[in-house]
């Protein structure tokens, strides 16, 4: 009993440690975002020489809209809201498996 107890909090512990990685993988994907796109922006400004109508153009927001999408994307994942794998997608296919695994062994016993 004391070796299943040991191997269920072992599984809880990498469990959480992987989503805490997922986690600040996040937060440092959102922060090179935003120091990267705040010199891209600062630059365009500046290479616009300070005039709003070239600087408000769309090439030069591509950049932070796609990088935009990927983060969101990111994000969604990490965070558990999406629709198709959803939160716990990974623990569900893992016991899917583990139950067909048992339960073909014990068609054998």
């Amino acid at each position: 009993m004391e070796v299943i107890m040991k191997n269920t909090n072992d599984a809880k512990y990498q469990r959480a440690q992987k989503r805490v990685k997922e986690i600040k993988s996040f937060y440092i994907h959102l922060g090179v975002y935003v120091i990267i796109n705040a010199f891209i922006l600062a630059n365009f400004f500046i290479q616009s020489g300070f005039d709003q109508m070239r600087f408000w153009d769309w090439t030069n927001f591509s950049t932070l809209f796609f990088w935009g999408i990927g983060l969101a994307f990111h994000g969604i994942r990490v965070f558990g809201i999406f629709p198709i794998f959803g939160s716990n997608w990974e623990e569900r296919k893992i016991q899917e498996y583990m139950d067909r695994d048992r339960a073909e062994k014990d068609k054998y016993l």
